[in-house]
């Protein structure tokens, strides 16, 4: 790949998920603030897990069929920034709802165009995306940086950078390559774009209990990024924004020594590491106190981020990739990504609300007293402590799949 191009995809990258990073993971500390509950919050938060559910039949059947990647994602962005600009002036829970829904049905179906695009602009992708891919991270450290130090994690002004940032997005994406549909002309097959095909790869029952175990792990985890911007701010945490990148800087980390960590670990052992990860978390903030002067167990919690993602998503994504057929290997990613970033984010997401709501004590005027954020957060880790057991008990890694050079 050619300098130019290289650094055209990577500002590609760094802009696409600066967008994100400048509202999701601040979300609930806005909304909360305007009085939304736990349970607005949970559906909120459930329209990412909607859209990804959406976009691959968005994706398969008009982006990779009629148009130029580039030219759809200009659309998406420039559409996406009016919308997201309109959701920073809505008050009303419901209405909130239905355009942030509207929204992530613009966004969600980027994330896989730009990997795709990317892809097609390189010779070796499993050699040149991960530097490429990476600048997203950054850039969402970058925006959890500017959030803090101009104090608006927890007003509709992220909202608003978001769209601003969608919006030169939009104009960018005119200029990036060239990229025609990649499936013109092809018949539209929807167990392709469902990624039916890879059922039967559950037959094997070590497939099966590993497409179980990301569902229910999927549940719990989506706690954190519900809530975790309300638990912080609620407790006058200072530059909580900031600190939260803490994550995504050992994210960076986690990745670079995955390799030499799947070598002496395995497939199984990675992955329960992953989800002991996600429970131990908890079970920090659980007892951690974020309005301390040193606040060693929240802000451990939120480090652990590179384990929790890395080592169950990357991790998992590799061993799809060396379980499934190389026909039908795009079928069984898809597969993952409708089970874990739809399905089951979208069922923790309103669980989420629901446990908020339920460890929430309220005025006569229904106004936040106090939250019990020891049972909010030792909900989630045991939910996450019964998917490690049964997980630990069912999935059995067959040595014919072992990623090349683990051991188990």
């Amino acid at each position: 790949m050619n300098l130019n191009t290289r650094l055209r995809l990577s500002v590609m990258m760094f802009v696409q998920y600066f967008i994100w990073g400048a509202w999701y993971a601040t979300l609930s500390s806005y909304l909360t603030k305007i009085n939304f509950t736990g349970n607005d919050i949970g559906r909120a938060y459930s329209t990412t897990a909607l859209a990804a559910i959406v976009s691959p039949f968005f994706v398969g059947m008009i982006a990779d069929r009629f148009f130029s990647a580039e030219k759809v994602l200009a659309v998406l962005h420039l559409v996406g920034a009016g919308l997201l600009f309109y959701v920073s002036t809505i008050k009303d829970p419901m209405t909130f709802y239905y355009v942030l829904l509207a929204y992530t049905l613009c966004y969600m179906p980027t994330l896989a165009l730009t990997n795709s695009l990317s892809f097609d602009h390189m010779k070796d992708p499993s050699k040149d995306f991960p530097s490429i891919r990476v600048m997203g991270t950054i850039s969402w450290i970058v925006v959890g940086w500017i959030l803090a130090k101009f104090e608006i994690s927890d007003k509709a002004d992220s909202l608003q950078l978001g769209a601003g940032a969608s919006l030169l997005m939009g104009l960018y994406c005119f200029t990036l390559p060239h990229t025609p549909p990649k499936s013109a002309g092809k018949a539209v097959k929807v167990r392709d774009i469902l990624g039916l095909d890879a059922l039967g790869l559950m037959k094997d029952p070590s497939f099966l209990f590993f497409v179980i175990g990301s569902l229910l792990i999927c549940i719990p985890l989506t706690f954190y990024f519900s809530f975790t911007g309300t638990f912080l701010s609620e407790h006058n945490m200072s530059d909580w924004a900031g600190k939260m990148t803490l994550g995504q800087m050992l994210e960076i980390f986690f990745l670079m020594i995955l390799p030499f960590c799947l070598a002496r670990l395995g497939v199984k052992k990675m992955l329960l590491i992953g989800m002991l990860a996600w429970g131990v978390r908890y079970v920090l903030f659980a007892f951690g106190d974020p309005g301390s002067k040193f606040p060693v167990m929240v802000l451990a919690g939120i480090i652990m981020h590179g384990i929790c993602y890395d080592f169950f998503f990357v991790t998992g994504q590799l061993y799809v990739d060396r379980k499934a057929p190389l026909a039908i290997r795009a079928n069984a990613q898809g597969l993952i990504y409708f089970i874990t970033l739809g399905l089951g984010m979208y069922i923790g997401s309103r669980l989420s609300g629901v446990v908020v709501d339920h460890f929430t004590t309220l005025n006569d005027a229904k106004e936040v007293v106090a939250r019990n954020w020891k049972m909010i957060w030792l909900t989630p880790a045991a939910m996450a402590g019964v998917v490690l057991v049964l997980f630990a008990l069912f999935f059995h890694e067959n040595g014919k799949e072992k990623i090349e050079g683990a051991e188990d």
